[in-house]
């Protein structure tokens, strides 16, 4: 889950992170009387949205007058702001985060990563801040600077110092800086984030380090023990059949394909995918509707997919274990009465009660296409969307 520039940096205050003074508004008003409250003459007025690259696609204004924040609040709110990061569609910009810019000396880069493969959490800085990580890896790989956490001691203070050090920066600003890094590593690890980024990590002229701006992002998973971080989630910023699936326990991804695809299990919705990529078609979604599903989630499923204007016929692909294909049979039939089915229908089906769902399908005398393969019913599938 991810959240909000003025929710991360509300977290890392918390933590003892230093941040410049900052509100949010909803409306041009509140942003002018966000800066009035604020005080001094310079402000910077930031879209709120669960993207990067805000700045070099307009969606952070620097103000001097409070008109000038007024006009550039109202320029943002109720926009679809696209960045490098949203895709064409862009994301609702619904709110506004209101912050003094404060003159600094210097950008730096500091992010905190969940490495799955090492099963550490990885810190990474750089002396080049206000750039795209990947950017910065590209021209220059060796500014990185990356140290992997011992899990059972956690970061020490002699690596946030190392890492200071090796910013170049002075003896007062490396205090500063290893109070930071220390302290943004206990909101990463405390709060179960995935991802952590302060880009940039600003130096100022009075040698004070401070996050001027910050990116988080949550284990979903873990969300349970961290209620008010679940409280922080903006549905508006996701996908709505994304959130529509969650409510139903369903694992929902809208792709940009034309096959609809309605699976069982992770791994195998995958597969799915793949397979239809090898047979010449295009998944239009990941759909996983887990080991458990009942004929009303199923149905759920086809609602969803069927949302999906460009989905040009679906594809059932289940392999029953936990599940049983007479669930999944039922389902399909009940999604084809309540579910004006338009597209062509290809079902495959394994496992538990096999014979049984085949019955309940034929019995239906729905006009579907059957498959005894997975790699048979992805070419049906493909044949079928290309007619």
């Amino acid at each position: 889950m991810d959240v909000h520039e003025y929710q991360a940096k509300e977290l890392l205050a918390s933590f003892g992170v230093a941040v410049a003074k900052g509100a949010v508004a909803f409306s041009p008003d509140q942003a002018v009387y966000a800066a009035t409250e604020l005080g001094g003459s310079f402000w910077a007025v930031k879209a709120q949205i669960h993207a990067g690259a805000r700045g070099k696609a307009g969606g952070i204004k620097l103000c001097r007058t409070y008109n000038e924040v007024r006009d550039a609040a109202k320029n943002l709110l109720g926009k679809r702001l696209v960045t490098l990061q949203t895709g064409p569609e862009g994301k609702p910009v619904q709110r506004v985060y209101i912050e003094t810019a404060d003159p600094f000396d210097r950008e730096i880069y500091l992010g905190y990563v969940l490495d799955r493969k090492a099963e550490r959490v990885r810190v990474i800085a750089s002396k080049h801040g206000g750039m795209d990580i990947e950017e910065i890896a590209e021209k220059d790989p060796e500014a990185l600077i990356q140290i992997v956490v011992e899990p059972a001691v956690g970061l020490q203070q002699f690596q946030a110092r190392e890492i200071a050090f090796q910013l170049g920066l002075n003896i007062k600003q490396v205090s500063a800086a290893v109070k930071t890094i220390m302290n943004a590593y206990r909101a990463f690890r405390d709060c179960d984030g995935t991802m952590l980024e302060i880009n940039p990590l600003v130096v100022t002229k009075d040698d004070r380090v401070l996050a001027l701006d910050a990116k988080m992002s949550f284990d979903d998973n873990a969300l349970f023990r961290r209620r008010n971080i679940a409280d922080m989630h903006d549905p508006s910023q996701s996908d709505p059949r994304e959130a529509q699936a969650a409510e139903h326990s369903l694992n929902y991804i809208g792709l940009d394909g034309e096959i609809g695809c309605i699976v069982n299990g992770a791994g195998l919705a995958m597969a799915t995918m793949d397979m239809i990529k090898h047979a010449g078609g295009s998944p239009a979604n990941f759909l996983d509707v887990g080991g458990g599903a009942s004929p009303e989630r199923v149905a759920t499923a086809f609602r969803l997919v069927l949302s999906d204007d460009n989905v040009k016929v679906i594809l059932v692909n289940i392999f029953a274990g936990i599940n049983r294909c007479d669930w999944i049979a039922e389902g399909v039939v009940q999604a084809a009465k309540e579910v004006k089915l338009n597209v062509p229908l290809v079902v495959r089906l394994a496992g538990t009660n096999v014979e049984a769902g085949k019955k309940i399908l034929e019995d239906s005398k729905l006009d579907l296409i059957t498959a005894d393969s997975l790699a048979e019913a992805a070419q049906k599938a493909v044949e079928a969307s290309k007619q």
